[in-house]
């Protein structure tokens, strides 16, 4: 977990970094900024609570939750490169852990279901 939990943060500071390098003065980028900021945020929050589960049932709704925000996470990341803010080249990396992330969080739900009996 301790390795999964690593990529989290450094995926959301390397989204933290996208966010801080955003121009001010550019239209629009302000909110963008403030969207990837707290959606990604929010996931390593919300990984860091499901390790903390009170149960099952608790751990896979956190988990969800974190697939969620990845998924948010990874629409501004795309729609940021898409309006020219920042060379979407440099954004591939970040869009991929993303999907990478969401098939591990996903593969952890889907096991703890079957554990559970559903």
């Amino acid at each position: 977990m301790i390795e999964l939990e690593d990529r989290i943060v450094s995926f959301v500071a390397r989204c933290i970094k996208v966010c801080a390098a955003l121009s001010p003065k550019a239209v629009g980028s302000t909110g963008l900024a403030d969207q990837m900021f707290r959606s990604s945020t929010s996931i390593a929050a919300n990984y860091a609570e499901a390790c903390e589960a009170e149960s099952a049932k608790d751990f896979v709704h956190k988990l969800k939750v974190a697939m969620k925000e990845l998924s948010e996470t990874r629409i501004w990341l795309r729609l940021i490169g898409e309006a020219g803010y920042v060379e979407s080249g440099k954004l591939a990396d970040l869009i991929c852990e993303s999907r990478e992330l969401s098939r591990i969080l996903s593969a952890s739900v889907m096991t703890t279901k079957k554990k559970m009996g559903g």
